[in-house]
């Protein structure tokens, strides 16, 4: 998952092997490295998802000894084994830096992290990357690495064409405002309605006929021959910039309006639900990723909610066990949306089942969804798993379930 450390007079820190590499973890590594050895001359940090710089400060957490002897010596370890990328980062390391690798290395020996990108990158400006959407998870966290160094907002963009622009950049997530852009292609709009979960009819309208205030899904047609082509995006018209509608990024639409809760109510709900587990377990227990699936062989129908937490020993301990994490479990159900509690009440959904996966579980399906033929830069972590082979890696990789 490519991040851009950006020197002041240059594209990239990292040369084009690198930047090509096609494994992941050994590019990550190796960005990290060149960004490292050009520390001083760090001007910018960009990420296409704010996924992509959370990633890479899991592998400095894990790998910073390694790296620092890596400059210290001035080559790669053996475990990067393609020649051209080594070649290519050796020629960046310059030969053995032993100054700047103990500079480095005192900065990781005190393990405080808040703020830790403007030490390691003292002359950074800005860090940008997309934190609207499923991305806005991770902003807080962002925001704790990032420390005094500022995280400007990513476009609007799809990987069919461009849709907006974001002309305050400096908004945190819940301000992000997208200026359409009418030009791009040709866009239409599908009237939403979140209470039924699902589009009001066929018929379109388009960019003169918005209105401020309700929701829409998202058609194009472009310049590349996408007709009339769904992009599965929910945005709210929250106002006009001249005559061009100013959008606020929703949601991923549902795939059909027999879901049961939206990727936002789920969201909201394990936002609460990180609370919940703070103030019961009475210690800090860090979510790192989360996802959920409908289990349609269930009578009725179960909603399964996946999560990943930092530490996997510390949510076995038997003081988390059975009472608490029950607890926590029916306080998460509480939250999860009008959708579900009406289904729920109405006993057309069993209770909710909650799983806790091994630590590295979704780095397998970042490695499953690459081995597809998705792109790393634009892979997102599906907060609604609808591919039962998905789940089946998902249940494979389970530690305890309430």
């Amino acid at each position: 998952m490519p991040i851009a450390l950006q020197p002041r007079k240059g594209v990239s820190s990292s040369p084009m092997e690198v930047i090509l590499g096609s494994n992941v973890e050994h590019q990550m590594y190796c960005h990290l490295l060149c960004g490292l050895r050009n520390s001083d001359s760090i001007d910018a940090i960009h990420v296409p998802y704010a996924i992509g710089l959370i990633k890479a400060m899991r592998v400095l957490e894990s790998k910073w000894k390694q790296l620092c002897d890596d400059i210290e010596k001035g080559f790669l370890c053996s475990v990067i084994n393609d020649v051209r990328m080594r070649d290519s980062v050796v020629e960046v390391l310059g030969g053995p830096q032993p100054d700047l690798s103990n500079r480095i290395r005192l900065i990781f020996e005190k393990k405080d992290w808040g703020g830790i990108l403007n030490k390691l990158w003292p002359n950074v400006r800005y860090i940008r990357s997309v934190t609207t959407g499923s991305m806005k998870q991770y902003h807080s966290k962002l925001k704790y690495y990032a420390g005094e160094v500022p995280l400007v907002g990513g476009d609007y963009f799809a990987s069919e064409c461009c849709v907006a622009i974001n002309l305050d950049i400096k908004q945190p997530p819940d301000l992000t405002r997208f200026v359409m852009l009418p030009t791009a292609a040709y866009f239409e709009f599908l009237p939403f309605d979140l209470a039924e979960n699902n589009v009001v009819g066929e018929e379109t309208v388009d960019v003169c006929g918005v209105e401020v205030g309700k929701m829409y899904e998202v058609v194009v047609t472009t310049y590349r021959g996408f007709y009339r082509y769904r992009l599965g995006d929910i945005v709210r018209v929250v106002g006009f910039y001249n005559s061009s509608p100013l959008l606020e990024f929703v949601m991923r639409a549902p795939k059909t309006s027999y879901e049961i809760v939206t990727e936002g109510d789920l969201m909201a709900a394990m936002e609460n639900f990180q609370l919940v587990l703070r103030n019961t377990m009475g210690m800090a227990i860090e979510i790192v990723e989360f996802t959920s699936s409908v289990d349609f062989g269930s009578s009725p129908k179960r909603l399964k909610i996946f999560i990943e937490v930092k530490d996997c020993d510390m949510i076995l301990q038997d003081k988390l066990q059975e009472s608490n994490l029950r607890k926590c479990c029916s306080d998460l159900e509480d939250s999860l949306g009008s959708i579900y509690k009406v289904q729920r009440n109405k006993g057309e959904i069993s209770p909710l089942s909650l799983s806790v996966l091994k630590c590295g579980s979704f780095d397998r399906l970042l490695k499953l969804a690459i081995e597809n033929g998705t792109p790393a830069s634009q892979y997102k972590p599906p907060k609604i798993i609808r591919n039962p082979s998905i789940v089946d890696v998902l249940e494979e990789n389970v530690i305890v379930t309430i």
